[in-house]
């Protein structure tokens, strides 16, 4: 299997909006397109685009009626651990989101894979890897090797969650950490809640202020690692990231980071939203160049400006965010990894079938509420068994 070949484009707001870099267009909405297209793509000439999705993964191209895209649209979210000092092409996706937003484009869902899902993992002979059963963020670093780069890791990172949810995606959008912190701090920080209190697992405090621990081993806690203490207030862009990542400070692993990380993307748009951002193009430019190179993107199919008029209608209050495995740890038959459950691939099959909304509301445990409850609370219960897929 090759990489479909189809014409470079130029990456307007709606990429960078949709990376979770102001996360979604439909966060922001366009305030009626007062941003032209020549406009947005002169603004964006410096990210990177390519051809990435391909054969099934890759979902046909959809029908278009005036400048408005018909029919759902599903996209894939990845956030890339590139950390100081690791070889090029060894960062995992550690952040995976499917987006979904229903043919009414009245809302969008925002879907959690845990980075430990065990999974089988095809084969992708253009990066010399040949098939696997291991953890899905490993996914990204077997199709980028061999010069394949992003692209092919990427592209084997969607042909793995094809295969096991037989989703198929209209793009797919890719940033590293720092792209995300930097964005992040140009808006002026975000408003967060911490719900319990968290230890940093990448930051310590040295003579009173917060520093990243290089070369500290992951999962080990000091005695002077970074504390996000409970309540609300607003976050600078390291604050509101490293709280968003963490994932062995609490009782339920990357269940509570998924959480948090959906929080943040939420938190951005509305941000982005209350600041005025569309309406006022320097801090447009300023936000796309703080995300540069770190944001790298492929839109399949459709021409850039109309999912940007597709989408131009919805808000951060439009966002619905779902639960993996009803948001609690599922161990899998290899010790370090996480099973998924088959309501969670029922949840993806729903996705598939465009019927999110009807599964939301016959699943209302499987919705996190703006008051969800804290995270050291007994999960809520579902009336439909947690059972593992092997």
């Amino acid at each position: 299997m090759t990489l479909r070949k189809r014409p470079r484009r130029r990456l307007p707001l709606w990429g960078f909006v949709l990376a979770g870099v102001g996360l979604l267009v439909l966060s922001l909405g366009f305030g009626g397109a007062l941003l032209t297209k020549s406009y947005l793509q002169s603004l964006t000439s410096s990210m990177e685009t390519g051809s990435v999705l391909e054969g099934d993964a890759l979902k046909p191209a959809p029908a278009i009626s005036g400048r408005t895209l018909t029919g759902p649209l599903d996209i894939l979210l990845l956030g890339l651990d590139t950390r100081h000092g690791w070889a090029e092409g060894s960062g995992r996706a550690d952040t995976i989101i499917v987006l979904h937003v229903p043919r009414d484009h009245d809302k969008a869902y925002l879907m959690s894979i845990p980075r430990d899902a065990l999974v089988d993992i095809p084969a992708y002979p253009q990066a010399g890897f040949y098939g696997k059963r291991n953890r899905i963020n490993a996914a990204y670093v077997y199709g980028s090797r061999n010069g394949v780069d992003w692209q092919g890791g990427a592209a084997l990172t969607a042909n793995t969650i094809h295969q096991l949810t037989g989703l198929q995606f209209d793009a797919v959008a890719v940033i590293d950490f720092d792209g995300f912190k930097d964005v992040v701090e140009e808006l002026g920080g975000v408003h967060m809640c911490v719900d319990r209190e968290t230890k940093s697992d990448h930051y310590i405090v040295v003579d009173g202020k917060p520093q990243y621990a290089y070369g500290k081993r992951s999962g080990v806690f000091l005695p002077n690692s970074y504390v996000h203490p409970v309540g609300c207030r607003d976050m600078a862009g390291w604050e509101a990231l490293d709280f968003a990542r963490q994932r062995k400070s609490g009782p339920n692993g990357d269940y509570d980071r998924q959480r948090h990380q959906q929080q943040l993307l939420k938190a951005i748009g509305q941000k982005a939203s209350s600041v005025g951002v569309i309406t006022n193009p320097l801090k447009v430019t300023a936000l796309i160049k703080a995300a540069g190179s770190a944001l790298k993107m492929d839109t399949g199919h459709a021409e850039l400006f109309d999912f940007l008029w597709t989408l131009r209608g919805l808000r951060s209050n439009d966002l619905v965010l779902l639960k993996t495995n009803n948001g609690t740890y599922l161990r899998g038959k290899v010790k370090g990894t996480q099973a998924i459950s088959y309501g969670t691939l029922e949840m993806f099959a729903a996705a598939k079938a465009d019927t999110l909304d009807a599964y939301a509301t016959t699943h209302p445990e499987a919705v996190y509420g703006d008051g969800e409850v804290p995270i050291g609370a007994p999960p809520t219960t579902d009336p439909h068994p947690v059972r593992a897929v092997d």
